[in-house]
């Protein structure tokens, strides 16, 4: 039976020592929560740390641990203090985890956290190589594994993987300072899906992948050699019915009230006018903790009317202690809370309760149920379950959200009153607004938040990821559908050999050499002229390179050569070392449509004209990706609108325009070849739409061949100029 392979930086579980005595019980957290259906179903296996080093575990209390672990469905990946140290602490919390949050100031760049971060990555991927097996689903979770789905997809490329991100992906602008940018995007395109909680990260993601690795993006789909990889967003719930539930059972309860809820009740019940401001979050930067006791203090001053008559209570929990920018934020917020505590207190009134501490999960229901405003108000956060689990267990639907529009769940959450975390004017008026409202409006509002996390829950979030990755299963048989096998090649190669006539036809750009920024640099290189010799030196074999380059480049490369060339799409061939015009063209057109080219090279950095004999190209190689998108589309009309009375072409090539008379293309000089001569064997390969047209020529028993994996009328698709001199060698 096929498994769901779920990988996390830690397993689900709490594993504690004490002497002799092994305890191991569930997470509580909010990924260990949303992925227990995924994990409990069918042969679910999760990979991760188990919370304990390696030093820690002797031979015998390590074979005891693994057996607990395995018992629970789980395999544990073995980490060393120093990994942790470096690879968790350091890597993960000193670099990613504050570039990815816009904390720039925060971030540390050292190379001895990168070397640990990627033999971290390794060892994770050791125990799912030796976990996976054929059929198999790996999903990937969070910014410790970036590097881990390419780090599987190297080795099995048959598997299929899943990737999502739970914190931020940060705008190009940020994300570009990061030293080993194209290693981690490299990293995590090894999922067939890479997902998201919003579409801000996801086009974030995108426009990084387009600027910096240079790969076509059509829509979310990423074209990654013999790959399609689909991004998308899927905005994570909460286990609604188990919140919701307890609240009922806490509002319903006969049994003794907890020492929290006895001292919440004393206070409520002192005066019905008094209200609970509540505030819940781990301490981290991250969460503008202080900014928010800073705007409770202005809130307090311009509305003096709600001194002795409202508490924020604040529950913060404890996180990285030992990083000092944590160690500073605590005695922050500690200041922060004694300083105004000092000036607005009274004799039966503190303003705010501060609890430093992890709560258990009947206290937090307390919190919940009790509190009339939920405050929550992060500089930047990847989701906050927090915001979604006070809502459910608001079973009388009242109270108010107030939350951060930095918060990826201000997305879906609209209902709430929505502020800027970092305007002190936003936090007064809108906790002014929610103290307020009146009880018809929270139910209008808390209703439509409740039905919509009620049907969008965890488990929905999970099955939606699932699906959407089966689709891109589906997309990938479609995309490689004509991909070239060895079975394939070994009868291509008989084929060939047992020919009596043969006609070679090869595209250069794209096919025999790769793209470079400067068309001029793509000159052949000794393995290619060695490949085509061969194939010129055989028997019957006539061999010709069929190009859109210009005549005098070709001229250059090749004339020392003995095989026939074609140039200009069709315009020139040289036969016996001899160049023959096949067309006799006008180029008076190119004084009029140079200038427009130029103006698009003035307003687009990175772009240039080549100027051909027969024909102008734009090329924007290097621009950025997302203005040159724009420029060709303005580019576009403005040409057609030119071209379509004076007999020219617009062709659409990899990263170039090119304008050329419509009569001249690669397939009416292929007709002319196969005429010249009866041929029993015709090689085709090709690699951008203009080599379409020689497909289309091509007689029915023609191998065509595309190089790159889109749509094509070729018979078989192969991954790359690489992958082409291979074949050649093995026909040869």
């Amino acid at each position: 039976m096929n498994k769901t392979i779920i990988v996390s930086n830690r397993l689900p579980l709490q594993i504690s020592i004490e002497g002799d005595k092994l305890n191991v019980t569930p997470s509580v957290g909010g990924l260990a929560t949303g992925m227990k259906s995924v994990h409990a179903e069918g042969n679910g296996i999760w990979i991760g740390w188990s919370g304990i080093t390696s030093e820690d575990l002797d031979s015998d209390l390590k074979s005891k641990v693994n057996a607990k672990i395995e018992n629970a469905k789980c395999r544990a990946v073995e980490l060393s203090s120093d990994d942790i140290d470096d690879y968790y602490l350091g890597f993960s919390n000193r670099t990613l985890w504050p570039l990815f949050h816009y904390f720039l100031e925060y971030t540390e760049f050292e190379k001895s956290h990168w070397e640990a971060y990627k033999r971290v990555n390794k060892k994770f991927a050791e125990v799912v190589l030796n976990t996976v097996e054929e059929g198999d689903t790996v999903w990937v979770q969070d910014y410790q594994l970036l590097l881990l789905p390419q780090l599987i997809k190297d080795v099995r490329p048959d598997i299929t993987i899943g990737f999502f991100l739970h914190i931020p992906f940060p705008s190009y602008e940020i994300f570009r300072t990061f030293p080993w940018r194209e290693e981690l995007l490299t990293g995590m395109l090894g999922a067939d899906l890479v997902g998201f909680h919003t579409y801000d990260y996801e086009r974030h993601f995108l426009s990084s992948v387009k600027r910096i690795m240079r790969l076509e993006v059509n829509f979310n789909e990423i074209t990654y050699y013999d790959r399609i990889i689909k991004v998308d967003s899927f905005p994570m719930g909460i286990d609604y019915n188990k919140f919701h539930d307890a609240a009922l059972a806490h509002n319903n309860q006969n049994t003794e009230k907890s020492e929290l809820q006895k001292r919440l009740d004393t206070h409520i019940n002192e005066d019905n006018d008094k209200k609970f401001i509540l505030s819940i979050d781990r301490l981290d930067y991250t969460k503008g903790i202080p900014n928010r006791i800073r705007a409770f203090e202005n809130f307090l001053n311009t509305y003096p009317e709600y001194k002795e008559k409202v508490r924020l209570i604040m529950l913060t929990v404890p996180s990285r202690s030992n990083v000092p920018q944590y160690q500073k934020l605590k005695s922050e917020t500690d200041e922060l809370v004694g300083r105004i505590n000092g000036e607005f207190s009274t004799v039966s009134w503190t303003p705010i309760w501060y609890f430093y501490r992890s709560l258990p999960f009947n206290n937090l229901i307390d919190l919940y149920t009790s509190s009339d405003v939920a405050l929550i108000t992060p500089v930047r956060d990847g989701m906050n379950l927090v915001a979604k689990e006070y809502v459910a267990t608001r079973t009388n639907q009242d109270g108010v959200l107030i939350l951060s529009e930095m918060a990826g769940a201000a997305k879906e959450m609209n209902e709430a009153l929505l502020i800027n975390p970092n305007s002190f004017e936003d936090f007064a008026t809108a906790l002014n607004k929610a103290l307020k409202m009146p009880l018809e409006e929270q139910n209008s509002r808390m209703k439509i938040l409740q039905k919509r996390l009620k049907r969008y829950d965890v488990e929905k979030w999970a099955k939606e990821f699932f699906k959407t990755l089966d689709e891109t299963n589906q997309l990938q048989e479609v995309v490689i559908s004509k991909k070239m096998n060895d079975k394939e090649e070994d009868l291509i190669s008989e084929h060939y050999k047992n020919a009596k006539k043969r006609l070679v036809l090869l595209d250069y750009d794209g096919t025999l050499v790769g793209f470079k920024d400067n068309p001029q640099d793509a000159k052949p290189d000794e393995e290619l002229y060695t490949i085509l010799d061969k194939f010129e030196n055989q028997k019957n074999t006539k061999l010709c390179l069929i190009s859109g380059r210009d005549k005098a480049t070709f001229n250059n490369w090749f004339g020392f050569k003995d095989y026939d060339l074609i140039t200009d799409h069709g315009v020139w061939i040289r036969e016996n070392k001899k160049w023959i015009p096949l067309e006799i063209l006008k180029t008076e057109w190119m004084s009029n449509i140079k200038p427009i080219l130029e103006t698009f090279v003035d307003r687009t950095p990175g772009t240039f004209i080549e100027e051909k004999e027969y024909s102008l190209a734009w090329h924007y190689r290097t621009a950025d990706p997302e203005l040159a998108q724009i420029r060709t589309l303005e580019l576009n009309t403005v040409l057609t609108s030119m071209v379509s009375n004076n007999e020219l072409s617009v062709l659409q090539g990899n990263k170039v325009i090119e304008i050329k008379s419509s009569n001249v293309n690669k397939g009416r000089v292929t007709s002319q070849l196969l005429m010249k001569d009866n041929y029993d064997y015709v090689l085709v390969l090709g690699d951008d739409w203009t080599d379409e047209y020689m497909f289309e020529a091509a007689p029915e028993f023609a191998t065509t061949i595309k190089v790159g994996y889109v749509k094509t009328k070729a018979k078989y698709k192969i991954k790359g100029p690489q992958k082409v001199r291979e074949l050649l060698n093995k026909l040869i």
